[in-house]
């Protein structure tokens, strides 16, 4: 119910943590790559911090949901709607993206990664395009958020698991490819659930972490890579 909320919210906190903070440290003359990760590292253990203060450290779960308890029987396997729900809100954010991609400001955000100064020749404000390009990604961990909270445990660090294994699917898909990130998030999930069946269910991210390292080895670039 409150997902709409959410995901606006995250988009005025992402367009203004570029506004804020990203835009300055892209403006330095060296390593502005790697300003801008220590940057943003730094502001998220600022917002880690922050929540743990006024929240507690404390593992929290949404006890009652509409889906919450309930499964879906297919010739003798269950599945948990909740992680249904999860996959098809998956889909339709990747087909919006996918969508928003082929648009002119997708098409400008493209360019402005890929050339700044060029783009400005043309009249567009990488400024204005990078800020709603912030905003639209902090909109989906909102959308993720929220997705979550259904039927994973709360607590301020809870987003380090998911980003680790996120930047994994993204270089295995493919950097700047929206279809083989999607690509990826399936294999992920099927390497994780077959390391679980094979090794301790604690050990499970061993066969995430090594497939990430045949991907580095044997192709940098990703399945779909367009960088």
């Amino acid at each position: 119910v409150v997902a709409p909320l959410v995901v606006g919210l995250m988009f005025c906190v992402g367009a203004f943590v570029y506004v804020a903070v990203v835009r300055y440290a892209m403006r330095t003359k060296a390593n502005a790559g790697m300003v801008q990760i220590f940057s943003t590292f730094g502001l998220a253990i600022l917002i880690q911090g922050g929540a743990q203060y006024f929240f507690t450290p404390d593992y929290r779960s949404i006890k009652t949901s509409w889906l919450g308890g309930h499964t879906l029987d297919l010739a003798g396997i269950f599945l948990p709607w909740p992680q249904i729900y999860g996959g098809l809100i998956s889909i339709a954010a990747f087909a919006a993206l996918s969508l928003i991609s082929r648009t002119d400001f997708g098409k400008a955000l493209e360019a402005t990664r890929e050339d700044q100064g060029a783009v400005a020749l043309v009249g567009i404000d990488r400024n204005k395009v990078f800020a709603v390009g912030w905003g639209l990604g902090a909109a989906l961990v909102g959308l993720a958020g929220t997705v979550l909270a259904i039927f994973y445990y709360i607590h301020p660090q809870v987003g380090a698991t998911f980003g680790t294994i996120a930047y994994v699917t993204v270089a295995l898909g493919g950097f700047g490819s929206v279809f083989g990130a999607l690509v990826a998030g399936v294999i992920v999930g099927l390497v994780e659930a077959i390391t679980a069946l094979i090794l301790p269910p604690t050990m499970k991210a061993v066969g995430i972490y090594a497939l990430y390292l045949a991907v580095v080895f044997f192709r940098p670039s990703g399945l779909f890579g367009k960088l």
